[in-house]
């Protein structure tokens, strides 16, 4: 999806099911997870994308013309150079198998109509069938199944655990699974068709309308205005179903998520819910307690539907999910769905695409998810001081409004929806990503995400049809040139990268590693940006610092944003902070953790603390104080 989402989703939660704002409550901060020693980093990869080679990148190009990544292209070898870049966990996306403009009608799979397709691979969002995988991906599309089962094999024997997408809120327009387990049916097999609502229809209808394809706006053209036959602007819907993003219109503009249709999960037009509520108290309460509430009760379709999806990829080996767009699905589903999971599997691994911040602790507490974006606080605050017009004085704040759940927040800097780094609408530079990346993966005991090509600064540049340069298309088959220079006619050992993208692996390696072995990284926070604000001369507003420690470990980090000078200053630590890291008064020396080469001594007084610090443009200092 894009940038339209959050509008979108704010829109719908509002009106579509009803909620009423609440004031938030925010509960006493929670510490860390006494269990997790360590940080995890998830590796996000488009699937089909990594291993092509082919270099053609034709606009709207077929999959003969520009090529397509192969599950097979994920060999031991670069599995296992994924998981030293310090990767815990490996998220396959586009996976499941989603409409695509290749004929394989030799398969038994039908052809998907352009007029409902966006691009000519496909959006890995609207998917077909939730019991296979993309056809695109497999050397014998036949056995597609048991490739991708052999890649999970050969990811877990790399240290990797796998995570894939579920798209709980809509489907494809023509969703149609050829290899439903037994028991299970497709999508609005059984829907009452006559009807807008009913609780367990999987869809909402339109009766008496037929579906008409959007108006095409700005000269776009499916297939972009390739003669083919089924590109005829027609598709036959009867009668016509909601659209994804919520529209009701039988024709839905072309900036509607035409390609799919909504999912109902039992709530009415008008904001009713149709099924029980989660009590009072049950966000203080574990998954097995949730669990146990939803038995007996009257559930909705939808809801066993995804619930026997996600556990059949369970069953196969998946070790989790990442959820899109959860907050447009009632929260109550969550924690019946997440709480089945967590019964199959406790360590599953539940990661949700949530943008309102007044709805986090909902989904954590009641909807049972491990793991949620922090995309409309950190990112748009990182993004916005890479960019030059933002303050590092921002940035402490959403680490003090969000203590309580820190922990649940996923960082990022890119992913398949955000621009990348590199790109000229970003930061223009992969070198201003470098303080927003320590600051990322350190502030917090949260898991880091990492886009693949992100470690080499991929700028998204190519036009492929469908999307938006700036960001690597989902939509079109294509390589991404960074990672074909890296993969090195199947080597996967940089042979021929430059040397900017070689040095900037190497960085993102040395910190990713440092961050899933560091115990401070699983420990406590304390901002001493503020009072260095105050209190330190030449220290600005383009400076961020603060201090992690554990038991066994105390750092200082502190980054540079500022793309130009270079600063030195003697950086304070309070009172309070000496206290708490039970320094005495004396010298202790410190020393950078990620390239082992700046030194320096902190003085310890009357209880107060400082440290000289002459950091360079875009440098940061992770400094371990022995």
């Amino acid at each position: 999806m894009n940038s339209i989402k959050l509008i979108i989703s704010l829109f719908i939660i509002t009106c579509f099911f009803g909620c009423k704002n609440e004031k938030k409550t925010i509960p006493e901060p929670t510490k860390p997870n006494v269990e997790m020693k360590k940080k995890e980093v998830i590796y996000q990869v488009f699937t089909r994308l990594f291993g092509n080679t082919n270099t053609t990148n034709k606009p709207w190009g077929t999959l003969e013309e520009n090529g397509v990544g192969k599950f097979s292209d994920f060999t031991d070898t670069a599995l296992t150079e994924i998981k030293d870049l310090g990767v815990t966990h490996i998220w396959y996306t586009g996976v499941p198998h989603h409409d695509v403009i290749t004929d394989y009608t030799k398969y038994g799979i039908s052809n998907d109509d352009p007029d409902i397709v966006k691009g000519r691979a496909g959006s890995p969002y609207a998917v077909k069938d939730y019991y296979n995988v993309n056809p695109d991906l497999a050397n014998n599309v036949e056995n597609r199944l048991q490739e991708f089962e052999d890649l999970i094999e050969r990811s877990h024997k790399a240290g990797l655990k796998v995570i894939i997408d579920i798209v709980p809120n809509h489907v494809a327009r023509n969703y149609q699974s050829l290899t439903n387990p037994e028991g299970a049916s497709d999508f609005g097999a059984e829907d009452d068709k006559t009807v807008v609502y009913d609780v367990n229809n999987n869809f909402y209808y339109n009766p008496g309308e037929d579906f008409i394809v959007p108006n095409w706006k700005n000269d776009y053209k499916p297939l972009g205005g390739e003669n083919h036959p089924m590109a005829d602007g027609k598709f036959e819907e009867i009668p016509a179903k909601w659209t994804g993003n919520g529209s009701r219109a039988s024709q839905p503009d072309m900036y509607d998520w035409y390609e799919t249709v909504k999912v109902n999960y039992g709530v009415s037009p008008d904001g009713k819910k149709d099924f029980d509520e989660l009590p009072e108290g049950s966000e203080n309460e574990d998954y097995k307690s949730h669990f146990e509430f939803w038995k007996g009760k009257t559930i909705p379709s939808s809801w066993k539907k995804f619930k026997d999806i996600t556990l059949y990829w369970t069953e196969k080996g998946v070790d989790g999910f990442r959820y899109d767009m959860a907050e447009m699905v009632p929260v109550e589903f969550w924690s019946y769905m997440n709480s089945h999971i967590k019964m199959k599997n406790p360590d599953a691994f539940l990661l949700a695409e949530v943008y309102n911040p007044s709805l986090y602790r909902d989904y954590v507490k009641k909807g049972k998810m491990d793991y949620l974006y922090d995309k409309v606080q950190l990112y748009d605050t990182l993004k916005h001081v890479m960019q030059g017009h933002g303050k590092t004085d921002n940035i402490p704040p959403i680490q003090e409004d969000l203590k309580d759940i820190e922990h649940h927040m996923l960082h990022f800097l890119e992913n398949h929806d955000e621009q990348r780094i590199a790109s000229s609408d970003f930061a223009g530079s992969a070198e201003k990503g470098k303080p927003a990346m320590v600051v990322s993966t350190t502030i917090s005991s949260s898991p880091t995400m990492v886009y693949f090509g992100q470690e080499f600064g991929e700028d998204g540049a190519e036009d492929l049809g469908f999307g938006d340069p700036t960001r690597t298309s989902i939509f079109d088959y294509g390589s991404v040139p960074s990672l074909v220079r890296w993969i090195n006619e199947k080597a996967f050992d940089g042979g021929q990268s430059t040397k900017e993208e070689l040095a900037l692996r190497d960085f993102y390696k040395r910190l990713l590693n440092f961050t899933i072995n560091s115990s401070a990284l699983a420990g406590n926070y304390q901002d001493i940006h503020q009072y260095n604000r105050q209190n330190t001369e030449w220290y600005n507003d383009k400076v961020l610092s603060f201090v992690r420690w554990s038991a066994d470990e105390k750092l200082i980090v502190i980054s540079n944003f500022n793309a130009e000078n270079t600063y030195g200053f003697e950086l304070q630590l309070p009172e309070d902070i000496v206290s708490k890291l039970q320094l005495k008064d004396g010298e202790y020396s410190v020393s950078d953790q990620l390239f082992n080469e700046y030194k320096s001594t902190l003085k310890v007084e009357n209880g107060k603390a400082k440290v000289r610090v002459d950091i360079k443009p875009l440098e940061s200092f992770i400094l371990k104080i022995k």
